[in-house]
């Protein structure tokens, strides 16, 4: 039986918007649980503050299910600005780059996490509200940081940033990479969502969200980066 897995929603996105890629993936007999996040639990982030009060929610969703799996360790699922999320909380330095957070915001649990997939994140960004945070993130962890888990990198190939054709995906783009005239998933450049050391794979087609039509928790696109969950 493959390890539970736990997916973490990204950016003002709540666990409702993720219940068909949690039943895609237990009808391919995954066990998996969606961290019970609402779309306004996020506010208090808002302008690059701390993510502990999500991390603190993912904590307690990998302690309840290891709890009930009698396991020692899970897989996560990180969509969008979740992946990057999931990185700090593998880590084993105290993320206190915030007056509101203190030592305790250190979760040490890449010894809880065998697989990290990270779907559509933005794993570098020169927008000045996440800076802080990513900074963290990639000078503190960088590339796949953890040799003890397995890092998987999705990124989706479907908008041309465009000025004037895909003026939304070209502004994304180029503020998350820099460069708006390249391939990404309408929000994420491909460049941006894969990282060093880690398998990184590109999926045609594949969109950000779930209202663009195809995305990461369409049925057939999970059944492709589930196969990295065994």
């Amino acid at each position: 039986m493959p390890l539970p897995t736990i997916i973490l929603p990204g950016y003002l996105a709540g666990a409702a918007d993720y219940q068909s890629m949690q039943q895609t993936l237990e009808d391919l007999r995954y066990p998996v649980t969606t961290v019970p996040l609402r779309w306004w639990e996020w506010l208090p982030t808002l302008g690059g503050r701390s993510v502990t009060p999500i991390l603190r929610r993912l904590d307690a969703t990998v302690q309840q299910v290891k709890c009930q799996f009698g396991v020692e360790k899970v897989n996560l699922v990180g969509h969008s600005a979740g992946g990057w999320l999931a990185r700090i909380y593998l880590g084993e330095k105290p993320y206190c780059i915030h007056p509101q957070d203190t030592v305790d915001c250190c979760w040490q649990a890449h010894f809880s996490v065998s697989t990290l997939v990270t779907l559509g994140t933005p794993h570098r960004s020169q927008e000045r509200w996440t800076l802080r945070n990513l900074n963290f993130v990639n000078d503190t962890y960088p590339g796949a940081f953890y040799s003890d888990v397995e890092y998987i990198c999705v990124a989706g190939k479907s908008v041309y940033g465009d000025r004037l054709r895909n003026w939304l995906a070209f502004s994304s783009y180029r503020l998350t990479g820099g460069e708006g005239a390249c391939w990404g998933d309408g929000i994420t450049p491909i460049s941006a969502a894969h990282l060093e050391g880690a398998e990184n794979l590109t999926l045609d087609g594949v969109n950000h969200s779930p209202r663009s039509g195809l995305w990461y928790g369409s049925p057939e696109i999970v059944a492709l980066w589930a196969t990295y969950l065994v």
